[in-house]
């Protein structure tokens, strides 16, 4: 049974993190959501909670990477890229502190704390600050491999993070670089570039699709900052059709990222977005959720099957 990413990355933090002395970690008391309380019960010494208080959260990181440390700041992705936004452009953008922005949480999936919980907006937020590299982890493997990644490199990041589980899309073997997507699948018909857990999904929608003679092209885009640009132009170059999927509005995020990539090309293709149409969210049950923002893999097939209809006309 697959593992719940937050678990994954408790679990990763502790693992990398309790002999290596640089590594320090604060949250803004939810680490028993967060799962930061892991690395807590490996490391107390170098564990701080500082209470509801993103932004402070923010500066005492900041004092701690100004000495050598490398601090993980852990809360919801929502607060961590709004109340911790200020802190994230001054101390990591600007003076380019190796802070780890970890968002818990992302998209939808605090499902029933509801619209001020949910966070469609912080993937566009954190890309548009200059220097830090912006990364969705889509299942328990990849999540290990960006806890260690972003221990091993010198750069302010910012990972959004799921509550739930992801049906295995990699093995434990997978391996990883930054700035390159993986591709999952090929196909001829579309090119489905998703991130996080919809990576999953557009897998699922894929096979759907097959059935009716329809091929998908599927490509984790991973690391949305920066971007891999030599796999959208070659998706778009194979396929003609590049449909983005994501848990986040459908403005800024991983479709406008694409978009840009393919705005500044020469090559003839059609751009299409599922996401979150601007708009804030319900609370509810998380699977409920992506029906209802049709961010399941029904009506992902549903949507990529009437604009490869539309495409072949």
């Amino acid at each position: 049974m697959a593992k719940a990413i937050r678990d994954a990355y408790g679990e990763s933090l502790a693992k990398y993190g309790k002999d290596d002395n640089r590594v320090v970690v604060l949250d803004a008391d939810v680490s028993g959501s967060t799962k930061s309380c892991l690395f807590a019960d490996a490391a107390p010494e170098r564990f701080f909670n500082i209470g509801i208080a993103e932004a402070n959260m923010v500066g005492i990181a900041a004092g701690l990477a100004s000495n050598g440390k490398i601090p993980f700041v852990n809360t919801f992705a929502v607060f961590l890229t709004t109340i911790g936004a200020i802190g994230a452009r001054a101390f990591g953008s600007y003076s380019g502190l190796n802070i780890k922005f970890m968002g818990a949480y992302g998209g939808l999936s605090d499902s029933y704390d509801g619209p001020s919980h949910h966070s469609l907006e912080d993937i566009a937020v954190m890309r548009a600050l200059p220097n830090f590299q912006v990364f969705v982890a889509a299942d328990e493997f990849q999540t290990d491999w960006l806890v260690k990644n972003a221990i091993e490199t010198d750069a302010p990041m910012y990972i959004r993070l799921s509550r739930n589980a992801v049906n295995g899309i990699y093995d434990k073997d997978a391996s990883f670089e930054t700035g390159k997507a993986k591709l999952l699948r090929e196909g001829s018909d579309a090119t489905i570039i998703a991130c996080g857990v919809m990576c999953a999904k557009a897998i699922e929608a894929a096979k759907l699709l097959e059935a009716k003679g329809i091929n998908i092209r599927v490509v984790d885009m991973f690391c949305i900052k920066p971007i891999d640009r030599d796999i959208i132009l070659d998706s778009a170059e194979k396929t003609g059709l590049v449909i983005t999927a994501e848990e986040h509005n459908i403005i800024g995020g991983l479709g406008g990222a694409v978009a840009e990539v393919l705005s500044a090309s020469n090559i003839d293709a059609v751009q299409k977005f599922i996401g979150v149409n601007d708009i804030h969210t319900e609370c509810g049950g998380y699977d409920e959720l992506m029906v209802q923002y049709k961010l399941d893999e029904h009506s992902i097939a549903q949507f990529v099957e009437s604009a490869v209809s539309e495409h072949k006309k």
